[in-house]
C-alpha cells in the first residue's frame, strides 16, 4: 500500500508508540491522585508540556493546554473567547476553514454572534483588502488557519495577526495550524507573536489519535470548555489522557528534529506535479501560484468523478483524498474549491495527494506510473470527455 493521505491523518512514528508504552501499562495511575505511585505520570505530563512549549517557539508552558484533538481545541478556543467577553459579539474568518472552525462559526452566529467570512481568490489566497475593511470595533475574535488542509495554500497570519493588533489590540486572534505544525516553523515568541490562541493536534504530525493542544497566550480572556474538575490548571476538566500527552510531546520533539526533511518532501511533492501534469491533459493544480505547504498537492481532472479516481487508486493500493476527511461522507462538491471558483468540472475531479516525511520516491514514482492511466480510462467513458479531441466536450 501507498500511503498519500497525510493530511488526513499520518501514521505513528515508532518512537511515539515506545514513549507512550509504560503509561498504558505499569504507569497507569491517575497524576491528580495523592500517593506516590502518581508522582510519575503527573511529572510526565509536566515534561510533556515543557517539551510542546519549547517546540511552539520557547512559550511558557503553562500557556499550553492539552486537549482530545484540534477541533476541540477549535471549539474550546472559539466559544471560549465568547463566553469570557460577552460585550464584543463580531467573529471574522475565512470561507475556506477546516469544519471545526467554520461550522463552530455557524453556531456562533446562532447563539447571537454576528460572522464575516472572508473569500479567496482563485488560487486559495486570502482577501486581505476585504479582511481589513470587516475589522470593527465590535470585532471579538479573528480566526484564521495556518494553512489550507484541501489545498496547502499558506495564509500569512504572521502579518494578519499583527494588522490586527495594530488595529485593536483588544481583539483576539485565533489560528487553526493542524496542517502546518511539523512542516512549517512557528515561533510564537518572535514571528508569530501576535498570536494569541493556536491549535493542533497529534496525528496529523505521527502521534496518535485522540490527543491535540490549544495554545493560550498569557492575558488572554477565556473560559473553560469543558467543566467539571481542576486539570490544565482549571481550564481543561477531565483526568488527563498520559500516554497520549506523552506521545504528542514525543510527535513534537520528532517534528522539530525532522525539520530538515522538509526540503526533500516538497522536492518529491515537485516531482509529482511536474511529472503528473506533463503525462495528463486539462490538468490543473488547485492553489497553483500561491505559497503552499512543502506536502500537498490538490489536482483538478477535468471531466471525471473525484470519487471514481479514488476508488481506481484504492484498487491500485494507493490511498489519497478528496478533500477533508472530515467532510469525505457528503455528496457537496469542496467548499474550498467552491470559495476558490474553481470551474464545475474541474472541482468534482479534484484530487489531493499529502506526503509525509516517510514517502518514499518509489512510492511517488508508482503514483506517476499509475495515475494518468486511471485518468484516461476514466475520461473514456465520461459523457463529458471527447475521446477524438483528447478534451472536453463543446457545451
Amino acid at each position: 500500500m501507498m500511503y498519500l493521505d497525510n493530511n488526513a491523518t499520518t501514521a505513528i512514528a515508532p518512537e511515539v508508540v515506545a514513549s507512550m508504552q509504560p503509561y498504558l501499562t505499569t504507569e497507569y495511575f491517575n497524576p491528580s491522585s495523592a500517593y506516590e505511585a502518581s508522582r510519575g505520570p503527573a511529572f510526565a505530563i509536566k515534561a510533556a508540556r515543557a517539551q510542546v512549549a519549547k517546540f511552539l517557539g520557547g512559550v511558557h508552558p503553562d500557556e499550553v493546554l492539552f486537549t482530545g484533538c484540534a477541533t476541540e481545541s477549535n471549539n474550546a478556543a472559539i466559544f471560549g473567547v465568547m463566553r469570557a467577553n460577552p460585550g464584543r459579539r463580531h467573529i471574522i474568518t475565512t470561507a475556506v476553514e477546516h469544519p471545526s472552525v467554520l461550522e463552530v462559526s455557524k453556531e456562533a452566529a446562532r447563539e447571537g454572534a454576528e460572522v464575516s467570512f472572508i473569500g479567496v481568490n482563485q488560487r486559495g489566497e486570502l482577501d486581505l483588502d476585504a479582511f481589513v475593511k470587516a475589522l470593527r470595533p465590535d470585532t471579538l475574535l479573528v480566526s484564521i488557519m495556518h494553512a489550507n488542509n484541501e489545498t496547502g495554500v499558506i495564509f500569512p497570519i504572521d502579518e494578519i495577526a499583527r494588522i490586527v493588533k495594530e488595529t485593536d489590540p483588544g481583539i483576539i486572534f485565533h489560528s487553526d495550524a493542524t496542517q502546518s505544525v511539523g512542516k512549517l516553523g512557528l515561533d510564537l515568541t518572535d514571528r508569530f507573536a501576535c498570536v494569541d490562541l493556536l491549535s493542533f493536534s497529534g496525528h496529523k504530525l505521527h502521534g496518535p489519535k485522540g490527543v491535540g493542544a490549544l495554545f493560550v497566550r498569557r492575558g488572554t480572556r477565556i473560559r473553560p470548555f469543558l467543566c467539571g474538575g481542576h486539570q490544565e490548571g482549571g481550564r481543561r476538566a477531565g483526568t488527563e489522557n498520559v500516554g497520549h500527552i506523552v506521545a504528542l510531546a514525543k510527535a513534537c520533539e520528532l517534528a522539530e528534529e525532522a525539520m530538515t526533511d522538509v526540503t526533500a518532501m516538497q522536492a518529491l511533492r515537485d516531482h509529482l506535479e511536474a511529472s503528473l501534469c506533463e503525462k495528463i491533459p486539462w490538468l490543473e493544480v488547485n492553489g497553483a501560484g500561491a505559497l503552499r505547504l512543502p506536502n500537498t498537492l490538490n489536482l483538478a481532472c477535468h471531466c471525471i468523478e473525484g470519487e471514481s479516481i479514488l476508488y481506481q487508486l484504492d484498487a491500485a493500493g494507493i490511498c489519497a483524498s478528496s478533500g477533508s476527511a472530515c467532510t469525505s461522507g457528503s455528496l457537496e462538491p469542496s467548499h474550498v474549491l467552491q470559495a476558490m471558483q474553481i470551474p464545475f468540472m474541474a472541482m468534482h475531479g479534484s484530487v489531493r495527494f499529502s506526503l509525509s516525511r516517510y514517502t518514499t520516491a518509489a512510492e511517488v514514482d508508482t503514483v506517476i506510473e499509475t495515475f494518468p492511466g486511471i485518468v484516461e480510462r476514466l475520461r473514456r467513458i465520461s459523457p463529458y470527455w471527447d475521446v477524438a479531441r483528447r478534451a472536453p466536450r463543446e457545451g
